[in-house]
């Protein structure tokens, strides 16, 4: 018997990285995974195949959060394939990617994870779990400077952590519970490269400053842990990086 057995969760952004792993680990301890794709859904297919052949249960749908209906089509493919909704992991993130319009960072960072979140509380019981991924750079933007190249993203992330926020007491009242897992540089994810890409070097250095980084698989479990870990609402989670939260306070 898994934690999750007859539960139904929806991972954003799963189609690979971190939340492929989150979604994995979830179905691994019994849940039904929405695994959701903006456009790649060979990838997305080949998360759910990998689940289903370990004996878990998932389906891919394609949403774009930014859009008006992506956040109820994965709420709707919740409830029609797993029965409702109890675990929604907010972990889609963006705005470095090129040619995307000015506005798209804080659109997907910040509205779009209202919107998705507003979605899903209708259809979430008393008990349910929000978790959202952020990353100390964003967590922290207020107090502790990162890369020219991150601020924008960074601020609009945590643009979004304190848009979710807001929305505590209502969660509050029925019964839906919110926590934030706020992480170091991941290896081996698109933002990493981004990153590295415009500011060469980057992820070595944070490397040697924090004298390891976590992997996605690691940092995946930390993620997935929080969606049933005995926690009050609005706890923040945070992963790796110690030197940076001593310097951060």
């Amino acid at each position: 018997m898994g934690l999750l057995d007859g539960k139904a969760a929806i991972v954003t952004g799963s189609s690979r990285g971190i939340g492929a792993e989150v979604a994995k680990f979830l179905a691994a301890e019994g849940a039904g995974v929405v695994v959701n794709y903006r456009q790649k859904a060979p990838r997305a297919n080949k998360v759910v195949t990998g689940i289903e052949n370990d004996g878990g249960r998932a389906v891919a749908v394609g949403a774009d959060l930014t859009s008006a209906e992506g956040p109820a089509a994965l709420v709707d493919a919740a409830k029609v394939n797993f029965g409702g909704l109890d675990i929604l992991v907010l972990n889609a993130s963006g705005g470095m990617e090129s040619g995307v319009e000015e506005d798209y960072a804080l659109k997907l960072n910040r509205d779009a994870q209202v919107n998705m979140l507003t979605a899903a509380a209708e259809a979430m019981p008393a008990g349910s779990r929000v978790v959202f991924v952020t990353s100390h750079q964003a967590h922290f933007i207020n107090t502790v400077p990162t890369m020219p190249e991150y601020e924008p993203v960074a601020r609009s992330k945590r643009a979004g952590e304190d848009a979710l926020r807001e929305l505590l007491p209502q969660l509050e009242a029925k019964g839906i519970t919110l926590v934030v897992v706020s992480g170091d540089m991941i290896e081996g994810t698109v933002t990493a490269t981004l990153l590295d890409r415009a500011n060469p070097g980057a992820i070595e250095a944070r490397r040697e400053e924090a004298g390891r980084l976590y992997s996605v698989q690691e940092f995946g479990a930390e993620v997935a842990r929080m969606a049933t870990a005995d926690v009050p609402s609005g706890h923040t989670e945070y992963v790796g990086g110690a030197d940076y939260l001593g310097v951060a306070g």
